[in-house]
């Protein structure tokens, strides 16, 4: 039986996730970004946590750390690279580590860039995702501490899993994306559509996640480094895949 998903706004534009495995009852928080809407989570849906598993140290991500713990006397877990930053953390993962919620597997998949520990959690079994900041919907997280080559092999990872494989991330930012997509990839007719469905959703003030791992294939240019149309736009036929995330990832810090 696959696990059982909500998703909400926290803070500003964060997502806040509980994710339910319905046989054991166990329930994990993916990322802590704000206590109030976590706790309304809860409430509605009856889960009483089990677990925190953080992805990446930013404020944002573990504010609600030990308010959550103190209440559920729940386990922190979370990025053994970012281990001393990571308020009230009790077990750390790396590459190929595995959690376990009630019988669902969850496979920690490092994935550097955005911050120098981040992790991302896959669950095979229900073919899902949390890229949190690594792996936007249309989109990837800003180098705030590694190079452009570090985050280019993380999307590579990531954008290796099946592609229906569904992906929540860790804010809303898919607008914005979408609108500097099309700069970049202006011809790619998919793109074009998805943005159009974005432009409305977000008009009514409704989510854009989760998305899939074959649509962001299809239309994210920071998974399409590759994609003859966008290299000729740059001028980069003859580039490197890397150099081409390099400068796709530059224009948009300029955006």
């Amino acid at each position: 039986m696959p696990v059982e998903i909500e998703q909400f706004m926290c803070r500003s534009d964060n997502f806040g996730v509980l994710v339910h495995d319905p046989k054991s009852g166990q329930t994990a928080i993916i990322d802590a970004p704000e206590e109030a809407p976590i706790l309304a989570a809860i409430e509605r849906t009856g889960w009483t946590p089990t677990m925190i598993l953080i992805t990446h140290h930013h404020a944002d991500h573990v504010e609600a750390n030990l308010a959550l713990k103190e209440r559920f006397k729940l386990r922190i877990i979370g990025p053994k690279a970012e281990e001393a930053k990571i308020p009230g953390i009790d077990e750390t993962v790396a590459q190929g580590s595995v959690i376990r919620l009630g019988d669902e597997k969850i496979e920690v998949i490092e994935t550097p860039g955005h911050t120098a520990g981040h992790v991302s959690y896959h669950l095979p079994a229900s073919k899902v995702a949390f890229t949190a900041d690594t792996l936007f919907a249309l989109g990837c997280g800003r180098l705030f501490e590694c190079k452009p080559p570090v985050m280019y092999e993380s999307l590579k990872k990531l954008a290796a899993l099946p592609a229906e494989t569904v992906v929540y991330c860790g804010h809303e930012y898919t607008l914005a994306n979408a609108r500097f997509a099309l700069t970049v990839d202006p011809t790619n007719s998919a793109l074009k559509e998805r943005a159009a469905k974005i432009e409305a959703l977000r008009a009514d003030d409704k989510p854009t996640l989760p998305t899939t791992i074959g649509e962001e294939l299809s239309t994210n240019p920071f998974l399409r480094w590759h994609d003859p149309a966008i290299r000729k736009h740059l001028g980069m036929e003859k580039a490197t895949d890397a150099d081409v995330f390099a400068e796709i990832r530059k224009r948009k810090d300029n955006f």
